[in-house]
């Protein structure tokens, strides 16, 4: 399963929410350190937090949100809403794999927490491939996984706001995944996949069991 499942969104969304402070408007600020303009695109988004988050603090950004899941996106267009960004943001439910935009249409790529759902190293190849695609000359990608989203989530509260039936299909979701896991890659799987990439700076860092990629594509040709 490359996705969340619909049937577990409004309980994904509601511990995505309890993350705000603690991850996405970190994530958000450490983003805008690096770009105060152009347009960003948010691979596996979810429920949009980090899109708000980041235009909320950087007027002259536009962010697009893609996800597999379309509960997922219609979701992040209510929080959008309620944020009063909507008009800054787009989200729409698309396939980091095959991404259906214009080579070079984004100033940076961001992606936090969805490469382990993807259990083919040639499914990851391929979102690098697409990432370096659709980023503009000089455009960065940066890759977080897993992301330390659950460090701002006290399971305990979470769990207090679930719904019986959201409860009894978390509990069929985590039997599912213990037979089904997901694939962590490793900082040398990643090394392997990111020599393979046309992107002309690399770099890796692994702390707290959080793997960040941060990339760049290379400037035109005719540029010196």
């Amino acid at each position: 399963m490359e996705r969340i499942p619909g049937f577990m969104a409004s309980a994904y969304d509601k511990a995505a929410s309890m993350a705000i402070g603690s991850y996405y408007s970190v994530v958000a600020d450490e983003i805008i350190s690096a770009i105060d303009s152009g347009i960003i695109l948010d691979l596996g988004t979810g429920p949009g937090y980090l899109p708000v988050e980041i235009v909320k603090r950087a007027p002259a950004i536009r962010v697009v949100g893609i996800d597999l899941t379309p509960r997922l996106i219609k979701i992040a267009r209510e929080n959008s809403a309620q944020a009063h960004v909507a008009d800054r943001v787009d989200f729409e439910v698309m396939s980091a794999v095959k991404l259906r935009f214009e080579n070079e249409t984004f100033d940076m790529v961001f992606s936090s927490g969805m490469l382990h759902a993807l259990r083919s190293p040639d499914k990851v190849s391929q979102v690098m491939r697409e990432c370096y695609r659709v980023l503009k000359p000089g455009g960065e990608a940066w890759i977080y996984d897993p992301a330390r989203i659950h460090s701002g989530i006290e399971i305990r509260s979470w769990k207090s706001l679930l719904t019986l039936r959201e409860r009894l299909l978390f509990k069929f979701f985590t039997f599912y995944q213990w037979f089904n896991p997901p694939h962590y890659y490793h900082h040398p799987e990643f090394v392997k996949i990111i020599a393979a990439t046309d992107f002309s700076f690399r770099r890796i860092e692994e702390k707290n069991g959080e793997i960040k990629i941060k990339l760049r594509k290379g400037p035109p040709a005719s540029s010196p």
